[in-house]
């Protein structure tokens, strides 16, 4: 039975493609990480082939890498040629951990009999703080589709204090269903990472905002058929990722605020708030729907603002500046 396992799986090629399949079909990983891993796994089959000769180790016939003949050092080469071409920390230890995944998945059943990504390190990640806004930067462009109707006011407001009081994701406001928005509109069910779900909230005035652009919604809505996107293009389609980001550009762009910020920042911005007024930690983790505390730690730095607010109620000299 393992000689012919072993036969089924025996190149770097056949192996990557297995693992995206049980990462989509089984660990139910969200559709951009596979894709980056897929990504990551076509630089590896690239970088080892120049290193190590394809043979007809695949079960069709084909070429491939195959999967005993990678070791450390060839797994470390191909670490120094991505460092070589300039990517950045971020794009070459999410590499490092695509490979280390895909190496313990084959290692773990048998596809192989030692793991070479054992002894793979990662490279240093310059700490980079969150771009945030403040409240009044916040505030100023949730208010900006009122004052410059740029493109769809009453939707444009809605979407922006949604993102503010709730800090979804980007992903989790262009899946938003109407069927997921619960009580007198002040919550919803939101499809986060890894397939969890959590409940979010919206603040008074991101649900007014809401309902106004619900009684202009029905009229966008040419089709017969229900549209259950929440946001929708003024075609009547749901509104895309990509098409939130252009709302977004367009309003922080030099014609509305002119401090260009991304849809994501609406998230920074809402976690800096949270914890800034005093909110626990864990708290504003369940509320972002982060797995690990260390990624809500990143929002635990202050503005210059409460720094000085801090020093001048601390310090015995504060007070005289």
């Amino acid at each position: 039975m393992m000689d012919e396992l072993l036969s089924k799986i025996s190149s770097v090629e056949d192996a990557a493609e297995e693992f995206l399949v049980y990462l989509s079909g089984v660990r139910s990983v969200s559709s951009n990480t596979v894709k980056g891993y897929g990504n990551d796994y076509k630089k590896l089959a690239e970088l080892l082939g120049k290193q190590i000769p394809s043979t007809n180790c695949n079960s069709d016939g084909s070429s491939g890498i195959p999967l005993e003949a990678v070791e450390t050092e060839h797994l470390r080469q191909c670490l120094g040629a991505l460092v070589r071409q300039k990517l950045t920390p971020a794009s070459v230890n999410r590499f490092v951990a695509a490979v280390r995944s895909l190496f313990a998945y084959c290692y773990r059943l048998e596809y192989i009999y030692s793991n070479p990504a054992l002894e793979l390190k990662t490279v240093k990640n310059p700490v980079r703080l969150p771009d945030f806004m403040t409240e009044k930067e916040a505030d100023e462009l949730c208010s900006e589709p009122e004052i410059k109707p740029l493109l769809w006011p009453a939707r444009d407001e809605a979407m922006f204090k949604m993102f503010y009081s709730s800090g979804c994701r980007i992903s989790e406001i262009a899946g938003l269903k109407m069927r997921d928005i619960r009580g007198n509109y002040n919550s919803a069910i939101v499809h986060g990472k890894g397939n969890k779900d959590r409940v979010v909230f919206f603040s008074p005035e991101a649900v007014d905002a809401f309902k106004k652009y619900l009684l202009e919604r029905k009229e966008h809505i040419k089709s017969e058929k229900p549209v259950r996107s929440v946001f929708i293009s003024q075609r009547g389609n749901g509104l895309s990722v990509r098409g939130i980001y252009s709302i977004v550009s367009r309003y922080s762009s030099v014609e509305g605020t002119n401090r260009h910020v991304s849809p994501h920042s609406f998230r920074h911005s809402f976690a800096t708030t949270m914890l800034n007024a005093g909110a626990d930690i864990r708290v504003v983790q369940e509320m972002l729907g982060h797995s690990s505390i260390s990624t809500t730690q990143r929002y635990t730095h202050v503005t210059a603002a409460k720094l000085v607010d801090i020093y001048n109620r601390a310090h015995p000299h504060g007070k005289e500046r």
